[in-house]
């Protein structure tokens, strides 16, 4: 939803919510938003209602400035806008209750339009003011929007003519505000017990607004399909990846039970080897029956074979060596089971596949059919 600091919002929203009258009237921010009942909120609920400017805590005491006002407006495209009205500035011994000028300049940073509003008081034109504008300047230049307000209260149009010669002085003084092309455009609110000759732009005002609402609604609809396939790749490539774990973890699990299973059957064998030799045939059949006995006798007999042809002064280091060679089995056993890789659950694969179907066959689509340009202004 595209945010703009400003100062006057009753010409959009068709409805009267906050003071019109000089700039130093408020102390906090105010959060003019559309909902489904007229209502007010302080500090603690604004936040909870846009959770994305909970950085504003930061600022030491800013929580007790801000507040929302909720509007049932339907006029133009209001339910897409949110604005928000910033504190009023004065130079001299005014102490605010937390770092306005910061505060002040991060919302800007936020906002998809900076409306500066200079009225005939002279009151915008105090330093405070114009060194936030000016800040403002180098990093969001082109969202800063610059209007003669309450053009109607400025007399005859000379006098507005002087107004705003005055005001453009004082901006071309400040090399970050001095640029070509600068626009001020003359706006009030219609008074039809007060008609007046100056040139009204306010309709161009909610021109303005309306058209950064479709370029976000058209950012936003760009940034969900760029979304959606990156979504889509990555529930592809860790199911891929998932399917080559599987795999890998076959292999590994393989590798750790050949390993083990050596690593305690040849030392086993070894050591049986020589306890059966001590027994008879006779004994083994009543013991084992004739089967396993004869099966077991001739596995031992290769071990003792083998045996009597190590010398016997090399005995003891063959004992060591094939001691050390199964310890490495063991730990080889181990060292492959900890190789293997988590694979996903049933459950976990088939939400993921119920992801990437929906986003592909739902979101996708409706994408699609909102991105027409017919469609595009009901997002």
């Amino acid at each position: 939803m595209p945010h703009f600091i400003c100062r006057r919002r009753k010409r959009y929203v068709e409805e009267h919510i906050q003071k019109t009258g000089v700039a130093i009237e408020t102390q906090g921010f105010t959060f003019i938003t559309s909902g489904r009942k007229r209502e007010s909120l302080t500090g603690n609920a604004t936040l909870h209602l846009y959770p994305h400017f909970r950085p504003l805590l930061e600022f030491k005491g800013v929580m007790d400035y801000l507040s929302a006002e909720i509007s049932t407006s339907k006029q133009k495209k209001f339910s897409l806008v949110t604005f928000v009205d910033t504190p009023g500035l004065v130079d001299g011994d005014m102490v605010y209750p937390f770092n306005v000028n910061s505060a002040i300049t991060w919302l800007g940073e936020q906002a998809d339009l900076i409306f500066v509003f200079f009225d005939p008081m002279g009151q915008a034109l105090c330093k405070r003011t114009l060194n936030i504008v000016e800040k403002l300047s180098e990093k969001c230049g082109d969202k800063l929007l610059f209007y003669l307000s309450k053009a109607d209260e400025a007399g005859k149009e000379t006098d507005r003519q002087r107004v705003m010669m005055q005001i453009v002085q004082e901006l071309c003084r400040r090399p970050g505000l001095n640029k070509c092309g600068f626009e001020m455009p003359t706006i009030y609110i219609p008074n039809p017990q007060k008609p007046s000759r100056c040139v009204n732009m306010i309709d161009g005002v909610c021109q303005t607004i309306e058209k950064t609402i479709n370029q976000a609604v058209q950012k936003t609809l760009d940034q969900l399909e760029k979304d959606c396939d990156l979504i889509c790749s990555t529930i592809s490539s860790r199911l891929a990846q998932d399917r080559a774990d599987v795999t890998n973890s076959k292999q590994v699990r393989l590798h750790s039970f050949l390993c083990g299973a050596l690593g305690v059957f040849l030392p086993l064998l070894f050591i049986l080897s020589f306890v059966v030799s001590t027994f008879s045939k006779e004994q083994l059949d009543e013991l084992l029956g004739e089967g396993p006995a004869q099966t077991l006798t001739i596995f031992s007999g290769v071990v003792i074979y083998l045996w009597d042809l190590i010398p016997e002064d090399g005995q003891v280091v063959f004992v060591i060596i094939f001691g050390a060679f199964c310890y490495l089995l063991l730990y080889l056993a181990k060292y492959f089971a900890g190789q293997r890789n988590e694979t996903l659950t049933k459950k976990e694969k088939r939400v993921m596949t119920e992801y990437n179907d929906y986003i592909q066959d739902i979101v996708k689509t409706k994408k699609i059919s909102v991105h027409r340009p017919d469609v595009c202004h009901v997002v």
